[in-house]
């Protein structure tokens, strides 16, 4: 599978693995002055970058750093972000503070982190009726804490 990126802006940084054995790739913020994101507050940060992949049934998920997140409180506002195959605009990733201290974004920061991710595209059918399970509607905390 190839990844193939285009920068949208000159400033834009190619993502790359911190690591050999790391699992994403780093997003970096394409900023032209640094943003500031106030306790509680959120604000989409861009990439300065567009991609497209070799394959139709990949998606890239974008996932939170988690230095940024337990030392910081910053994270991903919409948790876990979904970039589908045949988008082709800038990448932007929306950012929360849920930290107590501002929180400084500047040029070439890591936000995020991207993971290609094979998608299961599903035949959708209805029916009347789903089979029995030991569980059946059993919903939150059914099957117990421990």
């Amino acid at each position: 599978m190839k990844l193939i990126f285009k920068k949208l802006n000159e400033k834009a940084v190619i993502p790359a693995r911190s690591t050999p054995g790391s699992a994403g790739l780093d997003l970096c913020a394409c900023l032209d002055a640094p943003v500031t994101i106030a306790p509680g507050e959120r604000q989409v940060i861009p990439t300065g970058l567009s991609a497209m992949t070799d394959e139709s049934s990949v998606a890239m998920l974008v996932y939170p750093r988690s230095g940024l997140s337990a030392v910081h409180g910053v994270t991903l506002a919409n948790c876990v972000g979904v970039i589908d195959s045949d988008y082709r605009g800038e990448w932007l990733v929306p950012l929360i503070n849920h930290g107590s201290d501002p929180f400084i974004v500047e040029n070439g920061m890591r936000i995020a982190q991207v993971i290609p991710t094979r998608v299961i595209i599903p035949e959708i059918e209805t029916a009347d009726e789903l089979s029995e399970t030991e569980r059946g509607a059993g919903g939150f905390g059914s099957s117990g804490l421990e």
